[in-house]
């Protein structure tokens, strides 16, 4: 049974108006089709605006597509009732970008944040004093070579410290599917080289599904067997890495760098970050 399975999807975008007198929003993804895998491993690339944020948060039923069908473990996730589908995305982890992290939490806290789908709020609630389990905790940030911040203040991290914390939690999470959205734009070579490396062993250790959007186009032709290219809201091509030659990407990206701009060091000094907007499912 596949994970994912999308034919002729269309999904429009929140609050763009296409300029139409009904004032429909525009269509960020068109007539897409898409079946992943239980426990395939595939990377998402493309220019910006191409789609592949909005991909994701429709696979982690954060946004309800227009039209076409979708189905997730074989289930319409919008035919669900609420609670069948808060139970559906119990199976799913979105890290975004910008982990949506609380400044003034510890970091432990944050990352254990992870079993929140499955404690009660009262298990909830003592694990802010009294962490319910550092250890597991620590382990996850130090696959990520970040165990020393583990009683550290979120708003204490880098802008790197901060994504790495955010796919901390994911390593705690017991989904089926994970959904990783440019995860190393923060980071600098070696750890962008961990991070895919850790992510990929942990999606094989258990069997997960692992849909990862990345800007460099070198470290996904490296790292993942099944590439996806986006272009205006359309699969470009979506084949084996080996098939992938350079004269595709070079029409995928035609007028934008497939360079991406110097990435911020991986400990740059520390600063302060606002409370984002979203949450990691």
């Amino acid at each position: 049974m596949p994970t994912y399975h999308l034919h002729r999807l269309t999904v429009r975008h929140r609050g763009a108006s296409s300029g139409a007198p009904t004032g429909a929003p525009l269509p960020a993804l068109r007539d897409l089709s898409l079946t992943i895998e239980q426990g395939e491993q595939l990377a998402l690339i493309g220019p910006s605006g191409a789609g592949k944020t909005t991909l994701l948060a429709t696979l982690a039923c954060a946004q309800q597509p227009y039209g076409g069908t979708f189905t997730i473990f074989d289930q319409d996730p919008w035919a669900l009732g609420n609670a069948a589908r808060h139970r559906l995305r119990a199976r799913l982890f979105l890290a975004p970008q910008t982990p949506p992290l609380p400044p003034r939490q510890r970091v432990v806290t944050a990352v254990l944040a992870a079993h929140l789908p499955q404690w009660s709020i009262w298990r909830a609630l003592a694990s802010l004093f009294k962490p319910a389990d550092p250890q597991a905790a620590w382990q996850a940030l130090s696959r990520f070579n970040l165990g020393d911040k583990l009683y550290s203040r979120v708003d204490r991290l880098s802008g790197g410290e901060r994504q790495r914390c955010g796919l901390a939690r994911l390593l705690l999470a017991p989904a089926e599917a994970l959904l990783v959205d440019e995860p190393l734009s923060a980071l600098d070579p070696v750890l962008s080289e961990l991070t895919l490396t850790t992510l990929r062993e942990e999606a094989a250790a258990r069997n997960a599904t692992l849909v990862c959007s990345l800007h460099q186009v070198e470290l996904a032709l490296a790292h993942f067997p099944r590439i996806v290219a986006l272009r205006a809201g359309r699969i470009v091509f979506d084949l084996p890495r080996a098939q992938v030659t350079p004269q595709m990407i070079a029409e995928l990206y035609q007028g934008e760098s497939t360079t991406p701009a110097p990435a911020a060091p991986s400990e740059p000094q520390t600063m302060l970050v606002k409370p984002g907007a979203g949450a990691c499912l």
